[in-house]
């Protein structure tokens, strides 16, 4: 066999599913004839594909029971929209199922994606947080096992995904990070990262580099042997193995040896992390405020818990108090700006670098004080994140991991009986809002203007998607997951509460009363349902809204197996 067949990274994303599955082995669920197409894309004038760039097929490896997801980075990018991200999801909810039901099925999942589908924005938002909360929640059973080939890569809310998973294989030509560097170049500018620059973006991002930091398990090379065997190893390992995404204190600590005011090569970097002697020791040495900056997030999280809540040796962005509600305390979590933040990208408010870690760092503590209780508190978290953090040294160093961390921390959160609850009273923007508040038992928003929900800032997602400003503004009109208003994106479902009638930036006692109402509401709901997010599709709003996750969902239910 000639050089060129054995390469993986050439193979598209079935013929990639095919060379992963035992030989004969093989079994496509909801395949291209059954024609489950991406409903919004044609009211775009965007031509959809049969599949939706997701293959999810059935099969062995090495004889072992196993499900492959495999995604097409030649359609769309490879991007999750509704139907992608119902396949995604559902294929991981189902093995998960098996799992729980003592039938071993292994999930193997083949990356080629920038992430959210921008064409469908809000709908790739929700079933990323979907897969998310699946892909920790497997890993109790079975190694979650991902593969980042090459050709795209693993971009945005997918990168964190990846950093969820117990084992990652890349290849020299494989790419992973948080922000792609134009977006990083829209919202930051060139002299942060120039996106034209392709010797800087493969030695940050490139896969030998990603390796040599630590965010990757296997870097093996482009070929289906290599690439399979790698697989096959990473089926067996033992599952005691700390995923990367709770080592929060290691990432701490190595964070802690950067200076951020100072240059740092992507060398320097990998350097300076093998010398130093990371004990799970956290010396951040945090600077006091320089002023206190007012802002949704801080408004209600004072107004909720009557504290500053900054805590010594912490991120002082990340606010964190606990506070009785009702009849119980519960751990109330935000983030806020701070201008002496460490990191300069991440000082509006942004979840950067320690933001993520710091977030995950305040959870894990209240499920290791609680682990003994009969009632685990509740965790609530109040959202007003604008992004996360836009720069060079935020990619370098993995926001990507960070995001995963937070997430991984309020998806553990959740599964040992805690409710966790999101206030949104502010923009919930892309990763950020995936990393602090997208994984809650209950959604809360209240009825303002400037709540907004999306997956990218309108600029950065008309230079993604090669849009003006005002045709994203009037396709929003025809597909309301791509708009960014909050009642835009009550018709997906997704909500527990769109509070109506509250001053958002100066709320009253009346205010107050009325969410902390809510809130206790919240909390009772969260209890009496189940610890997952199955029930954002069993609302009447979803019934229309996210008809089509539904759907997809009952037809992969009736062909598993």
């Amino acid at each position: 066999m000639n050089k060129l067949k054995d390469s993986f990274i050439e193979l598209n994303s079935r013929e990639r599913a095919k060379a992963v599955l035992d030989k004969g082995t093989f079994k496509e669920l909801i395949g291209p004839f059954e024609k489950f197409e991406s409903p919004h894309l044609p009211l775009q004038n965007i031509v959809p594909q049969s599949d939706d760039g997701i293959v999810i097929a059935q099969g062995l490896i090495n004889g072992k029971k196993a499900v492959v997801i495999s995604m097409e980075g030649a359609f769309q990018g490879g991007g999750i929209g509704e139907v992608s991200g119902a396949k995604f999801a559902g294929a991981l909810e189902l093995a998960l199922c098996d799992n729980k039901n003592g039938i071993k099925t292994y999930p193997v999942v083949i990356f080629d994606t920038g992430g959210v589908r921008l064409q469908e924005a809000n709908y790739g938002l929700l079933a990323i947080s979907e897969i998310q909360a699946a892909v920790v929640e497997l890993r109790k059973f079975v190694p979650v096992v991902g593969v980042i080939p090459g050709k795209i890569g693993c971009f945005g809310g997918m990168s964190m995904t990846a950093g969820l998973f117990t084992t990652l294989i890349i290849t020299p030509e494989g790419r992973l990070t948080l922000n792609g560097p134009e977006v990083i170049e829209q919202e930051a500018g060139i002299a942060e990262f120039n996106s034209k620059d392709k010797r800087l973006i493969w030695n940050t991002i490139g896969g030998i580099q990603r390796h040599a930091a630590g965010f990757t398990d296997i870097l093996a090379e482009d070929d289906v042997t290599s690439i399979v065997d790698a697989i096959k190893t990473s089926l067996n390992k033992k599952e005691n193995t700390v995923p990367r995404s709770e080592q929060i204190d290691i990432y701490l600590s190595r964070l802690s040896s950067i200076d951020p005011s100072k240059a740092i090569t992507p060398l320097e970097m990998r350097e300076l992390w093998k010398k130093e002697n990371f004990d799970n020791k956290i010396n951040i040495k945090q600077k006091p405020y320089i002023e206190k900056v007012m802002s949704r997030g801080r408004t209600w999280f004072e107004a909720l818990t009557n504290s500053d809540g900054t805590r010594e040796g912490y991120a002082p962005s990340v606010l964190c108090a606990d506070k009785i509600i009702g009849d119980e305390t519960a751990r109330f979590i935000a983030v806020a700006p701070n201008p002496n933040a460490r990191f300069p990208r991440a000082r509006h408010g942004e979840v950067g670098l320690e933001e993520g870690f710091t977030i995950a760092k305040y959870i894990r503590e209240a499920i290791k004080e609680d682990e003994t209780k009969v009632t685990k508190r509740p965790i609530i978290a109040i959202v007003d994140v604008p992004s996360q953090a836009y720069g060079y040294k935020e990619e370098l160093l993995g926001i990507f991991e960070s995001c995963a961390a937070s997430v991984d921390a309020y998806v553990s959160a959740r599964l040992n009986g805690h409710p966790v609850v999101s206030l949104i009273v502010g923009p919930a923007i892309s990763g950020a809002f995936l990393a602090h508040g997208y994984q809650a038992n209950t959604l809360i928003a209240l009825d303002d203007p400037k709540v907004l929900i999306h997956a990218m800032s309108k600029e950065s997602a008309a230079r993604v998607t090669k849009r003006s400003v005002h045709e994203l503004e009037e396709a929003a009109k025809k597909v309301p997951s791509i708009a960014y208003d909050i009642r835009s994106y009550s018709t997906l479902g997704s909500l527990y509460n769109l509070v109506e009638g509250i001053n958002a930036d100066n709320p009253s006692v009346n205010d107050i009363t009325k969410i902390k109402s809510i809130l206790i509401a919240a909390i009772k709901a969260a209890k009496e349902n189940p610890y997952d997010l199955s029930d954002r599709l069993k609302t009447k709003q979803a019934a229309v809204g996210r008809a089509f996750s539904i759907k997809v969902r009952e037809r992969l239910k009736e062909e598993w197996n």
